[in-house]
């Protein structure tokens, strides 16, 4: 699993089956009619990815997560290990970062372990850089 260039290892994508590409509003018509809207919602799926005790993560990725996590506007890879990829930005709602230790030290090196949690968020795919006009 990558998310652009950082390898994630096995994090476990805890809410994979809790979205629905349906949106639905109901409401109540001055006559009592129920109202119902639905359409297809095309981004802003959450994706949360968990150690969840099965992968530990070095200092180093963790490190590297955070300078991702405090750039603003950057739109991000996520590459899954069955091959599927989506855009993602990190979902600020709730830490977008979390980061424990799995033994406390005072000052830990790079290769300390710890168990993440990061909170992703769907988006539509960055738009191309146009290409030069050949004839100035």
């Amino acid at each position: 699993m990558m998310l652009d260039s950082i390898h994630l290892g096995d994090l476990h994508w805890v809410d994979e089956f809790e979205w629905d590409k349906i949106g639905q509003e109901t409401t109540r018509s001055v006559s009592g009619g129920l109202l119902v809207q639905a359409g297809e919602k095309h981004h802003g799926r959450p994706i949360t990815l968990a150690s969840d005790g099965g992968e530990w993560t070095p200092l180093a990725v963790v490190r590297s997560l955070e300078l991702l996590r405090d750039t603003l506007g950057r739109v991000m890879q996520l590459t899954l290990p069955d091959g599927r990829q989506f855009s993602v930005i990190f979902n600020r709602e709730s830490p977008p970062l979390e980061a424990a230790p799995l033994f406390r030290q005072v000052n830990p090196g790079a290769d300390h372990l710890y168990e993440i949690t990061l909170r992703l968020l769907t988006v539509a795919p960055p738009e191309p850089e146009p290409e030069p006009d050949p004839e100035p």
